[in-house]
């Protein structure tokens, strides 16, 4: 949409307000596990909700998240196109992805059975197997009552298949037209159909059932409460849709007109390629489900995988979402130079933002997770095991962010083909990784050996695209790089012995004692890096606080 519209924002613009809008999602995002911690603990119920997640949440962060395949590819073609073309290509696209989709959707729910059993054969075994592998007839019964409670809720959230892709298509047609506030808001429409139903459940019936009942109606309230959400994330897009003249909900069935081609031609090898990602996360829920105490493994996961992914989440739309159609109007071989410096610009941003966020949060997970869920139903067993798990997802957090920046650009090059077979080769790297680290480290071992995948991507994506765009500067871009690295990991021992001071003083108790540490030792931290990071006179750093400070002085 070149044409027809008001000027584009700036880079700086975008950014904030997805930022802001991001963060109210998130947090949100937050409370929800927390009241889903604070409901069922690492119990059964939060087992059986992240293996019945599985299928439908891959399909609405592969179809329906900002930066996914189905945003990512109509953002590339749309802001190409002049504003009144857009609503007969969306509306083709939705008519046909809707038809696909309805067609998968009732799949799901027949063979809902044997698809949780694809997802986790650990839930399946026989009372006899059970026996032999050494698990008591408790932790056997919780086995069944987790797959139980799973397939019920599998069943109830396959209509998520559909509404994933609609919201997909959706956020990348508001965002083709420079509107960012709303698909960045609207994933808190989710959290708070969650929130209510547990509210509803805590407070008109939880007392007044056994148990075992109480866990079959929190599994169901928790899968229509996560249904509903994805509803209301849909609807409320229409209306700005219909208003901006970008398209509805009108059946339209030109398929072949050359921009529908174009967008499937990047949306089929794209979400294949992201699909190939998530299933790297089904396997490790495929090795996690041989775990003992399967249920509490996968629900440390969920609940540490939050804590890690709502600030990445956050930075990660900062980043990505301004700079998708950048790299997009930049893929003409004239235009490579300027290419170049927008890729150091998005690695150079994750490294500043991401390897301190890593390093401060394995110096100080433990607190961060008692401070977040350590209530009710979830102990101190729990807080111990999300924390090596929290500390695991640490690791990785700059080399999963950079791999998606190099992703788009490969997606604004028009090859979804490239990253596409890097994660099929990935798929097989990350069974065998799986394999080789669940026996030794259980569930941290499967978040370890993702982060060697994507450490393998983004080597891989790199050396392809110096190739491609003849020749990037990748000495000069790893000398700030490992400047940054090295700040990051003095801030985190800053931190980390900070917080060991302060607990000889004030001891580990109460949940303000806490907060007062993690504040004092973070801030202890990130002081350091700040003033580490400064020393290496890094533009980017600069034009960064030049814009921020502009910003403070003009309100």
């Amino acid at each position: 949409m070149a044409e027809s519209r008001k000027p584009a924002r700036s880079l700086v613009n975008i950014a904030g307000i997805v930022a802001v809008a991001t963060i109210i999602s998130k947090l949100f995002g937050l409370f929800r596990q927390q009241a889903i911690a604070a409901a069922f603990g690492d119990g059964v119920v939060a087992g059986a909700y992240n293996f019945a997640y599985i299928i439908p949440g891959f399909l609405l962060i592969l179809l329906g998240g900002i930066n996914g395949p189905f945003h990512s590819a109509i953002v590339s073609v749309l802001a190409k196109r002049k504003r009144e073309e857009v609503a007969p290509i969306v509306e083709a696209i939705t008519t046909l992805v809707v038809g696909v989709l309805l067609v998968v959707t009732i799949a799901l729910v027949i063979f809902a059975d044997p698809l949780m059993h694809l997802v986790a054969p650990g839930l399946f075994v026989s009372a006899q197997e059970a026996a032999t592998r050494g698990i008591s007839p408790s932790d056997y019964q919780d086995l069944v009552e987790t797959r139980t409670i799973a397939i019920q809720q599998f069943r109830i959230m396959a209509p998520m298949a559909v509404l994933s892709g609609l919201i997909g298509i959706g956020f990348g047609t508001l965002n083709a037209a420079d509107q960012y506030w709303l698909p960045s808001i609207s994933p808190l429409l989710s959290s708070i159909t969650v929130l209510l139903g547990l509210g509803w459940l805590a407070w008109s019936v939880g007392s007044q059932l056994t148990l075992p009942e109480y866990a079959m109606l929190g599994g169901i309230v928790l899968a229509w409460s996560t249904v509903a959400g994805a509803v209301l994330q849909w609807l409320v897009q229409l209306p700005v849709q219909w208003r901006s003249g970008l398209g509805g909900f009108r059946p339209r069935f030109n398929f072949r007109r050359p921009e529908v081609l174009d967008v499937i031609r990047i949306m089929v090898p794209a979400t294949l390629s992201s699909g190939m990602l998530q299933i790297n996360v089904w396997t490790d829920m495929f090795f996690a489900s041989f775990i003992p105490n399967a249920e509490a493994a996968v629900s440390a996961m969920g609940y540490a995988s939050l804590l890690a992914m709502t600030p990445l989440g956050i930075l990660s739309n900062v980043i990505l979402v301004p700079l998708l159609p950048v790299f997009s109007r930049l893929a003409a071989p004239e235009n490579w130079d300027e290419l170049k410096l927008r890729i150091r610009q998005g690695l150079l941003t994750t490294a500043v933002t991401m390897l301190p966020l890593s390093a401060l949060m394995i110096a100080l997970a433990l607190p961060i997770v008692r401070v977040v869920y350590e209530r009710f139903a979830f102990d101190a067993d729990a807080s111990r095991l999300t924390t090596a798990v929290l500390i695991a997802y640490s690791v990785g957090m700059f080399v999963y962010l950079g791999r998606d920046v190099l992703v788009r650009v490969f997606y604004g090059l028009g090859d979804a083909n490239t990253p596409f077979r890097i994660s099929i080769i990935n798929i097989f790297i990350n069974g065998v990784l799986d394999f080789l680290l669940v026996k030794p480290l259980g569930a941290p071992g499967l978040i370890l050996a993702t982060v060697g995948v994507n450490l393998i991507s983004m080597v891989a994506m790199l050396w392809i695209l110096n190739k491609r765009l003849q020749g990037l500067p990748l000495l000069q871009w790893s000398v700030p790089l490992a400047g940054l690295t090295a700040a990051s990991a003095i801030a985190g021992f800053t931190a980390w012995g900070t917080l060991q001071g302060l607990e000889q003083l004030w001891g580990t108790q109460g949940i303000w004692i806490l907060l007062a540490q993690i504040a004092i030792a973070g801030a202890a931290g990130l002081l350091i890096f700040i003033l580490l990071a400064s020393q290496l006179r890094l533009p980017e750093l600069h034009q960064f606080a030049a814009q921020i400070k502009r910003k403070v002085l003009r309100r």
